[in-house]
């Protein structure tokens, strides 16, 4: 009888179909012109516009080339006059970090006070929200030119302001070297904010009230909730944030370009517009290239150090 009923259980086991998991379903191999026809668009724009100008610009980087004439290999050559022989080049790179530093600190207090007084339940938040992001979706450019007109010695409304509430005459903001870096990094803050402020706010709204009420239980305070509750759960959108904004901060360009033109002197002058003046101005192409593949090694080393110290302040839930 036993084995009348272990012979029927085999029996049924062996008439079970077997569903193919999908890694072992065949592909229709008429299917891949398809999937190629979809993907042709964006490789053919992905091989033209970036693989081709990268693999161009590293080739031109080793080569003298006056724009217009025959271009000459000189190997290194640029590399070495770039780190050796161009004391403006460091002045530029001091520069650079002095915008950094003071952008990204700026830009991620304002965003990370405002977005948290916007998730506090306030009237009109909504409201809030549009006006604060509307400097975001405007172009660059018209921020700049409306930022230089207030700067205006004497007559821009920072002018009359300061001199109206203070009794003091304000600095000349755009024509001062001492001035000119804090003005464009007013200026880059106001415009910039708003992008930050947005992943905040969806980064605080998004952690549970369960955790605020359980620590409201415990005694805690509204400080000791956001050190202990909100900060470290929104701690992955923070690096995220910081992460772009650095990365942002030193391809500046548009802001000290129609500001100040990179003065007084080379106060103000950043990688990317020494980039551009070396490249559409002085017409060294291969030193331009040289001068891009720093940065691009510059700015891959400081967001390498970034993910590497993220351990140390980032909760992953």
């Amino acid at each position: 009888m036993a084995s009348t009923l272990s012979t029927d259980n085999n029996r049924r086991s062996s008439l079970k179909p077997v569903i193919p998991s999908p890694t072992q379903r065949p592909r229709k191999s008429g299917d891949r012109p398809a999937v190629l026809g979809f993907l042709a668009p964006n490789l053919a724009g992905f091989l033209l516009f970036t693989l081709v100008p990268i693999g161009a610009s590293l080739a031109l980087s080793l080569f003298e080339w006056p724009l217009i004439g025959e271009a000459t290999f000189s190997g290194f050559d640029n590399f070495i006059r770039l780190f050796t022989k161009d004391p403006v080049f460091w002045e530029v790179v001091g520069n650079t970090f002095y915008f950094v530093g003071g952008y990204v600190v700026l830009n991620l207090i304002v965003s990370l006070s405002l977005a948290i007084w916007l998730t506090s339940r306030i009237r009109f938040a909504g409201l809030f929200r549009f006006a604060f992001f509307l400097p975001v979706v405007a172009p660059m450019v018209a921020n700049a030119v409306v930022w230089r007109l207030l700067f205006t010695p004497n007559d821009g409304l920072i002018a009359w302001a300061t001199k109206t509430f203070t009794g003091l005459e304000a600095p000349n903001w755009l024509g001062s070297s001492e001035w000119a870096m804090p003005a464009v990094i007013i200026m880059s803050v106001w415009a910039g904010f708003g992008y930050n402020m947005i992943i905040f706010v969806a980064a605080i709204e998004g952690v549970p009230d369960s955790l605020y009420e359980a620590a409201a239980i415990d005694g805690a305070g509204w400080w000791r909730r956001l050190f202990g509750v909100t900060l470290p759960l929104i701690s992955p959108s923070m690096f995220f944030a910081t992460v772009m904004t650095v990365i942002s901060s030193l391809q500046v360009f548009a802001q000290p370009y129609i500001l100040t033109g990179g003065g007084p002197g080379s106060s103000t002058t950043t990688l990317v517009f020494y980039l551009y003046k070396q490249g559409f101005q002085g017409y060294e192409m291969g030193y331009a290239s040289s001068i891009a593949w720093s940065l691009f090694i510059l700015i891959m080393g400081i967001t390498f150090l970034q993910f590497r110290a993220q351990k140390r302040w980032v909760h992953y839930a």
